[in-house]
């Protein structure tokens, strides 16, 4: 069942959101640990209009499992999409202003920010049929085109996204990471 993330999720979320922030070896994360940043990660969850708020997570759950998670949002609300999570951060002594400096997603896009499936389900299928899910919610919503970006080495994963009907339309650093950005047009 696809749904919105609510409170009870969380700590099924977290573990499966830090598979990606692992990924991208962010040096707040190798400064403070993940235990801390978890605490930060997970207050974050209930701020409206944070990157990682419930609002902006989207559930797989299968038999009151979180089997796969999609966050995302509209770019034009990229610039303060982490704001709220700066208080946060100074409220447990960490001094960043933000977790993410670089600009991820382009004008006009809808943004696939984060998306991945708990371990113990991957390579079955379920990855695929969640994206195909989030196509047609954000598809249904009006929006015209749909972005992400991936590791340029992650090759399962743009597999994954080019069988889905995904095209790289360039290439960006996200911290020190390349990644190739792709587009799906949900006009067509």
């Amino acid at each position: 069942m696809f749904r919105y993330a609510k409170e009870e999720d969380a700590d099924q979320i977290l573990p499966i959101l830090f598979q990606i922030f692992d990924e991208m070896e962010l040096d707040v994360f190798k400064k403070v640990g993940d235990k801390k940043m978890a605490e930060v990660i997970r207050e974050g969850f209930f701020q409206p209009g944070y990157r990682y708020g419930f609002e902006n997570i989207l559930v797989n759950d299968m038999d009151g499992k979180v089997v796969a998670i999609v966050v995302g949002y509209p770019e034009e609300l990229e610039d303060g999409i982490d704001k709220p999570l700066i208080k946060i951060l100074h409220k447990h002594g960490i001094e960043e202003d933000n977790l993410f400096g670089d600009k991820e997603a382009w004008p006009g896009e809808w943004y696939l920010d984060s998306f991945a499936v708990a371990p113990d389900y991957q390579n079955q299928g379920i990855g695929t049929k969640t994206l195909k899910h989030v196509i047609e919610v954000i598809r249904e919503r009006g929006e015209k085109i749909l972005s992400l970006n991936v590791d340029i080495d992650n090759e399962p994963a743009k597999h994954v996204y080019k069988k889905a009907g995904f095209e790289k339309v360039g290439q960006l650093y996200i911290g020190s990471h390349l990644y190739d950005h792709m587009q799906y047009d949900l006009t067509k």
